[in-house]
Order: structure tokens, then sequence, then C-alpha cells
């Protein structure tokens, strides 16, 4: 049976209902665009993972699909990158979102900027509707993050009455997300043998949350300077004695 939205308002002539993905749904099958867009969105995960930031009852995925009934139409879009923080049931192989229903809207959704047709942008109301229509207005996702990485550019729309009003970053170019207690923003560099801007985070001292690599590699430099303060006190880091 339809959860029938009450806490929002629906844009005019559009009835909103919130069901389970039928069970005969076909999901659009849509081949990644390019072999970066993984690489972007695993990257935004793996750093949450390894700060401790991710929780069993969240829901974080890439190319993940998002669902609502408009006027008796079943609608399923898939952003990018999606983070919800409170599912009502943790699933281990969920294949699809509706929320409300199975828990709170995505706190915020991100698409990579594609050049093939500008979708990301689309306001188009019809059937199928827009991403843009679809997470503004329907969802009613309160951030939607559209980043070109081949430029570096991240535009960051905040849901302000109803509609997405665009924000500029702070003085480090940055974007504090409240709900997850953290800075999304850009960054240039190397992972995985992509070189060029990342989406990244900072916690709320402005410290990057590390990926794996750098993580290990932070842990080295910090145990070489330990061992050479050792020397330096005429201690031989290699013969220490047993506690």
């Amino acid at each position: 049976m339809a959860t029938l939205l009450s806490e929002t308002k629906s844009p005019p002539g559009i009835v909103i209902s919130w069901e389970a993905l039928p069970d005969d749904f076909q999901l659009e099958d849509e081949p990644v665009e390019n072999t970066g867009q993984p690489l972007l969105a695993g990257a935004l995960r793996e750093s949450l993972e390894i700060g401790g930031f991710i929780q069993p009852q969240m829901l974080i995925a890439s190319n993940f699909a998002l669902c609502a009934t408009i006027n008796g139409q079943f609608i399923a879009k898939a952003p990018d990158w999606v983070y919800v923080a409170s599912v009502k049931e943790v699933l281990p192989d969920r294949q699809s979102y509706t929320p409300n229903l199975e828990g709170e809207v995505p706190a915020i959704g991100i698409e990579f900027l594609s050049d093939k047709d500008g979708g990301e942008y689309s306001v188009k109301r019809t059937y199928p509707p827009g991403k843009w229509f679809f997470y503004e207005q329907i969802l009613q996702i309160p951030i939607y993050a559209i980043f070109d990485p081949d430029g570096g550019i991240l535009e960051y729309y905040q849901l302000e009455n109803g509609r997405y009003e665009l924000k500029q970053p702070d003085e480090n170019g940055r974007h504090w997300i409240e709900t997850m207690g953290l800075f999304l923003g850009t960054w240039q560099g190397t992972k995985e043998g992509r070189t060029g801007y990342w989406l990244r985070w900072w916690d709320k001292d402005g410290n990057l949350l590390l990926w794996a690599l750098e993580k290990i590699e932070q842990e080295r430099q910090e145990k070489e300077r330990l061992m050479a303060y050792l020397r330096s006190q005429g201690i031989d880091p290699n013969n220490l004695p047993n506690l």
C-alpha cells in the first residue's frame, strides 16, 4: 500500500506516493559513462569509512535507484552518489530505495557532469521527469551537487523554499554539510592511476579525510619521525627493551 507524503508540499497537479519497487519492474542498466566515475564515487565512500563516519543505519551508494510514484507512474532515478543518514531496515542486498517508506530522504545527491545530454540539469516535468525536477520537486533532496571532474568545478545547490539555490563555498573553497558534520570540496591529485580533480571530505577542524594509501603513508612518516627522535636521544629504535 502506498504511503502518501504529508510532511512536504507536492508540485501543483502532481500526486506523489511512496511504494516499494514492484517485483516485475526492470531497472535501467545504463552503462557507466567512463572509467573515472566509479573511482570518484568509490573515493568518496573510502575516506568516510576509514575516518569512522559510516554507521550501519546509513545508506551510501553509487549509481543506485531512488524511487517514487508520480501520478500512478513508477519512477526510478540513479544519482552517481547518494547518502542517506538513516534507513528503517539494514539490507545487505538492497537493490533500490524508496524515501519516506524505507527511511529518510537522502541528505545529499551527487551527479558527475557528463558531456552526453546535460541530464543533470533537466527540469522536465512530464513522464519520465528530468533528474533536477525529480530530486528537487519529488524527492526534495536538501543538497544537490553537480561535479565537473574535467574542470574541477563543483556546483553546490541547497533546497530553499522548494527550489535549489546555488551556494558559494567558504574561504577554503568548501561547503559545510550539517547533517554529515563534514565539509565537501574539490582536490587535485592522483589516485588509482587517475590524475585530476576529485571530491573530498574535511572534518569540522579542517582536517582532510584520508584514503587508505594516504593513511598508510601518514603512519609510515610518523614511525620514521619517532625513530629519528629516539636516535637523537641516543636510543637505538631497533633494540628497545621489552615492556
